[in-house]
């Protein structure tokens, strides 16, 4: 009989697993050299989504090579996950793949620095993650496999809405709300009306006072008539985050401007 050792998943995990194998105890064959992210990830977990790993009890790294006849558990990421910042950054960094458009500007809009290009490969995505120290998000599984990926996250849910909610919950980030460009990122300035007149229509000019305008591309902005949306969003997105971030962890997310 060939040696065997046992992998649990547990159930937030089984979502990768192959529907005919979503079994949440997993015998695998044991060729007695593979690590135990490559037998974890061999069942479809793709190892940024697999939390801690314990064998007999003891917590061990990705790399540890069990003995046959062991039982693995492997759970989830906690929840919220820590990322590594650098001095003075109070949130991640984001990059977003190309399915993820309309995530990406819900995130711009609540001041998370959050590159996305519509037309940007794998190797090129990861290159970029790892120079700029952001953190990749995608629904690419296979992307998340890349060996030289520094750190990455599979976005859970089909609908913007319940992207965001999964990300706030994963990351519990500090929020800036209204202060980058929903189109390319850049940071808000306030702008005086009189500066950019002229590119406003006559109906604007006359309904709204307080602009801003993108440092980068440009863009003025204004709370038109789809502000009381956005708001709603910024309030649901402030809620979640407070609800998840530990008390006494950073500052809190600033308050939405009136």
């Amino acid at each position: 009989m060939e040696p065997e050792i046992r992998i649990r998943i547990a159930d937030e995990l089984l979502m990768f697993l192959p529907a005919s194998r979503r079994a949440p105890t997993r015998r695998v064959v044991y060729d007695g050299t593979s690590t135990l992210g490559h037998l974890v990830e061999s069942l479809g977990v793709p190892l940024p989504e697999a939390g801690p790993m314990t064998v007999r009890g003891e917590r061990v790294a990705s790399s540890f090579r069990p003995a046959a006849g062991d039982e693995v558990c492997v759970r989830p990421v906690p929840r919220p996950q820590p990322v590594p910042l650098e001095p003075g950054q109070v949130a991640p960094r984001f990059l977003l793949d190309v399915h993820l458009g309309t995530l990406a500007r819900r995130m711009r809009l609540l001041g998370l620095d959050t590159a996305y290009h519509n037309d940007m490969d794998d190797p090129a995505l990861v290159v970029q993650a790892n120079e700029e120290r952001r953190v990749l998000l995608t629904q690419d599984r296979g992307l998340l496999r890349r060996r030289a990926l520094w750190f990455g996250a599979y976005v859970r849910g089909s609908r913007p809405d319940d992207q965001l909610r999964d990300l706030l919950d994963r990351f519990a980030p500090v929020l800036l709300p209204w202060t980058r460009c929903t189109a390319c990122n850049g940071e808000l300035v306030q702008v005086d009306k009189r500066e950019i007149e002229r590119e406003l229509q006559a109906g604007t000019r006359r309904s709204y006072d307080v602009y801003g305008q993108c440092a980068d591309c440009g863009q003025v902005y204004w709370r038109g008539a789809h502000g009381d949306h956005l708001e709603e969003i910024v309030r649901d997105a402030t809620r979640i985050v407070e609800a998840v971030r530990p008390a006494g962890t950073g500052p809190a997310p600033l308050p939405v401007s009136d």
